[in-house]
């Protein structure tokens, strides 16, 4: 059994769906702070905060755990840098208790879900895993603080990861049982779907102004069920005898402008929405663009979705959440 931590959320629904379809038995732990509890369509769930040591370990006594694939975690940039205490104890703290609980129960196989934001601003492109760590916000910092953390556990003890560093994760589960559903949303293409639904009256570019070909900060988009995949990958790469810990960038390698984004966007939806222009945001880079070769060779992990067939599939599960479906 996979315990799969944060698994009522955004991407670790994703995965416990694909777990299931490849014959893994599941067990769902969220405290459902972001996460939604009808996300979670298979395997078992458990209503569990990771700061409760005691219910913690009462899972591991009462479930026959092999693994743990670990996305419970906050994300949002801006939050963080409102309130890094928040971030601090509940991504790194939190972990902490996790791997403890994970050693006495001698589970030693885990999946942690990192972050191309342990790279701040990059100073190579496209960014490999070996290019310089530099986070710029408390969220960031988090993840690496938990990525040193599992590298002198691994290095001391019995434990075994992988950090998966994903770029911008974006689309939908095809079949439209589950996808992005965020409270309040950050992430472009679902703010921009709004927009074309008419709920939001237009979407804004912060910044025309960058280093690229029309202006607008270039980004990696990655598709849910990409990932979702990377992550099982991983989980059977620790299995092997011989493997050992390591990092992989999950990312397309192909970077897309916010003005692409939003074209696509209307391509896809056959809606022509109002697009204003605002003031840069402090903090955004130019280009975020992943090489994700080392992922290639050694997870034999490719990305099979371009950019519209990420929108696509958002666009079919946003409609359905928002209730516009047809």
């Amino acid at each position: 059994m996979i315990l799969i931590t944060g698994g009522a959320g955004y991407i670790g629904s994703h995965v416990n769906k694909l777990l299931n379809k490849e014959g893994y038995e599941t067990l769902v732990l969220d405290n459902l702070s972001k996460g939604h509890e009808e996300s979670v369509k298979w395997g078992e769930f458990v209503n569990c905060d990771l700061g409760d040591v005691d219910a913690l370990k009462e899972v591991f006594d009462t479930h026959d755990i092999e693994g743990v694939m670990h996305f419970a975690a906050f994300s949002s940039v801006a939050e963080s840098v409102e309130d890094p205490e928040k971030y601090f104890k509940n991504n790194f703290e939190n972990t902490l208790n996790l791997i403890h609980v994970m050693k006495e129960h001698r589970v030693f196989k885990i999946i942690f879900s990192s972050t191309a934001a342990v790279y701040g601003i990059p100073e190579e492109l496209p960014i490999t895993e070996s290019s310089f760590l530099k986070p710029i916000n408390p969220y960031g910092e988090s993840k690496i603080m938990v990525e040193n953390f599992l590298s002198d556990e691994a290095e001391f003890t019995p434990l075994k990861y992988v950090s998966l560093r994903y770029f911008n994760a974006a689309g939908a589960d095809f079949d439209c049982e589950i996808g992005e559903n965020h409270n309040p949303e950050s992430h472009l293409i679902p703010l921009v779907l709004d927009a074309a639904l008419g709920i939001r009256e237009s979407i804004s570019i912060f910044g025309d102004d960058y280093d690229t070909k029309d202006g607008t900060c270039v980004r990696d988009y990655i598709h849910v069920n990409d990932l979702a995949d990377a992550h099982i990958k991983a989980y059977q790469y620790l299995e092997k005898d011989g493997s050992h810990s390591d990092v992989f960038n999950l990312g397309n390698g192909t970077g897309y402008s916010v003005k692409e984004v939003i074209d696509v966007c209307k391509k896809v939806t056959g809606v022509d929405f109002e697009v204003k222009t605002e003031g840069r945001r402090e903090g955004d880079p130019d280009f975020l663009i992943a090489n994700a070769d080392k992922a290639e060779e050694i997870l034999n992990w490719t990305p099979k979705y371009d950019l519209t067939k990420i929108v696509e599939s958002a666009w079919a599960w946003h409609k359905k959440l928002k209730g516009k479906d047809e």
